[in-house]
């Protein structure tokens, strides 16, 4: 059967084109207006103007690297007296900045805000849409079932991984002390440590990156780390298909052939072993942890393991499901207790009289004994911790979290549309003079129970706070004790650079552009 071309498309007359051109025209029309009427209400809120144009405010953090970070958090500083919540383009999409405890806990406290801004769309093609990543019902059953793997007596299992990764990382030390005499940058040496133990944690194997941090695995692993960075800081890199085609896609893809085959080989591997062993038998079943008394005497056992035992509902999760969370803890766990163990060592190294007080602390709880730090001796160390706490309002791990809002929200008397992203300045709300006095000092004694009470809960989230808050806090917190009192019976520590000399680096966490140049000096050497 022939087709036919209608009339109207074949020999247009002078009336149909006249029709279509006035439904075209009246499409545009209505959509400028619209255009229009979109910009006027955002332009309520205060902030840079460029709604009408294409590369909106891009043009004014087209600078270096090195300067993106300290650029914008100097418009975030001249621009807050205009108001609590600033508006910026990137692009001819609004964005909305927030520092205040009052608009995060609107934003962090909320069971419907829980989508992750777009800017997390780079990380799925290694993590898919694990737990950072996911959002919806897959999210909050996700996050029901993996809860109860961060227990308390689960975390205390893995302190033995820590002790020993620590122990290997005094040597390495030792050894660049012996040719580097006057001081070294350390973030490498405690990137490679904090490697070693997620990589054990997560999948229950070791990648020795500490002795051999050439291997195939590490060197992925830092290398997506730095392609994410270099895709969130580029314009030109955040195109998927600018990407794809530049060798930095090239090497991405290499990179995840490496990652995910890896992933997916240690899960294997680990489902044969343990149903050779019988370890199935023994394990528990993470979904039925009730209390702190239920967990029996067991094998030491990796997430990994977790995972393959746990179910939702009944539902087994997938090699795929499993491959997605270890990916996101190895991601997760990684990069940020790096960067959070060098700025306290940073810190520390910085303010002698703090030191001071941590090795008394040190000498207190563990004497002049070499042995391995205890969950009895970590909760001792209460002076620590405060430290790490207050080198994470310093320098929190991630300094800005991105949220895409799902419906239209009012913070601080300003409606903020639905479909546009709000980023959560952590490093700049950390800095509020109202509740923490002289906020560039570091004073761990903030931190003391009496000095907190009271505070603002949304005032201080490192960890981020509310449904979405970092699953894995608990598990960083005692890792960076383990790693840092294990450094501090061992060395005194003293930093080579200024605090106002460190140029700092957002690529997906807060570093230092030149890293951490640390002199130590043995103590045992003095004895």
């Amino acid at each position: 059967m022939a087709f036919h071309v209608p009339q109207w498309i074949s020999a247009p007359n002078s009336v149909t084109l006249f029709t279509l051109a006035l439904v075209v025209t009246c499409a545009i029309f209505f959509a400028i207006i619209k255009r229009i009427n979109f910009i006027q209400r955002v332009n309520k809120i205060p902030g840079m103007f460029g709604g009408f144009t294409f590369l909106g405010n891009a043009t004014a953090f087209l600078v270096a690297p090195e300067e993106l970070f300290s650029r914008i958090m100097g418009y975030v500083w001249i621009m807050r007296s205009c108001g609590p919540v600033l508006r910026i383009w990137a692009g001819p999409f609004p964005n909305f900045l927030l520092f205040t405890p009052e608009a995060f806990e609107v934003v962090l406290s909320s069971n419907k805000l829980i989508d992750k801004s777009r800017e997390y769309d780079f990380l799925h093609p290694w993590l898919n849409t694990g737990l950072l990543t996911s959002t919806g019902s897959k999210w909050s059953s996700r996050r029901k079932l993996l809860t109860p793997t961060f227990h308390f007596k689960i975390l205390a299992d893995f302190v033995q991984v820590f002790n020993e990764q620590s122990q290997i990382l005094i040597v390495k030390i030792n050894a660049a002390m012996e040719t580097q005499k006057y001081g070294f940058d350390i973030y490498p040496f405690i990137t490679r440590c904090t490697l070693d133990i997620i990589c054990e944690s997560a999948m229950g194997c070791k990648i020795d990156a500490q002795s051999h941090g050439d291997g195939e695995y590490p060197q992925a692993v830092q290398s997506m780390c730095r392609i994410l960075n270099i895709r969130a800081s580029q314009p030109m890199m955040q195109s998927n298909l600018l990407f794809h085609l530049s060798s930095y896609g090239a090497e991405q893809r290499k990179n995840l052939k490496i990652l995910h085959g890896f992933t997916d080989k240690v899960i294997q591997s680990r489902k044969l072993e343990r149903k050779q062993t019988s370890l199935q038998k023994n394990a528990i079943d993470v979904g039925t942890i009730q209390d702190e008394n239920h967990i029996p005497e067991k094998k030491r056992l990796a997430f990994l393991d977790l995972l393959i035992d746990a179910s939702n509902d009944g539902i087994l999760l997938s090699d795929a499901d499993i491959r997605e969370e270890v990916d996101t803890f190895m991601f997760e766990g990684h990069d940020t207790s790096t960067a959070a163990i060098n700025w306290s060592l940073f810190l520390i190294g910085s303010y002698p009289h703090v030191q001071e007080l941590v090795c008394k602390e040190l000498d207190r709880v563990f004497g002049n004994s070499d042995r391995h730090a205890t969950m009895n001796d970590l909760n001792e160390l209460k002076y620590l911790e405060c430290c790490i706490k207050e080198a994470l309002r310093l320098y929190p791990s991630v300094p800005l979290i991105g949220r895409q809002l799902s419906q239209d929200t009012t913070i601080h008397g300003y409606t903020i549309p639905a479909n546009t992203s709000v980023f959560l300045f952590t490093y700049i709300l950390h800095r509020d003079s109202k509740h923490f006095p002289d906020p560039e000092l570091f004073q761990p004694e903030r931190f003391f129970e009496e000095n907190s009470r009271g505070r603002h809960p949304y005032v201080y989230v490192p960890f981020s706070a509310g449904p979405r808050n970092c699953i894995g806090q608990k598990f960083a917190i005692m890792e960076e004790k383990v790693i840092l009192s294990t450094i501090l019976r061992n060395f005194h520590v003293k930093a080579l650079d200024q605090r106002e000399n460190i140029v700092l680096l957002n690529e997906v966490v807060l570093r230092p552009r030149d890293g951490i140049r640390l002199c130590l000096t043995s103590k045992k050497l003095k004895q």
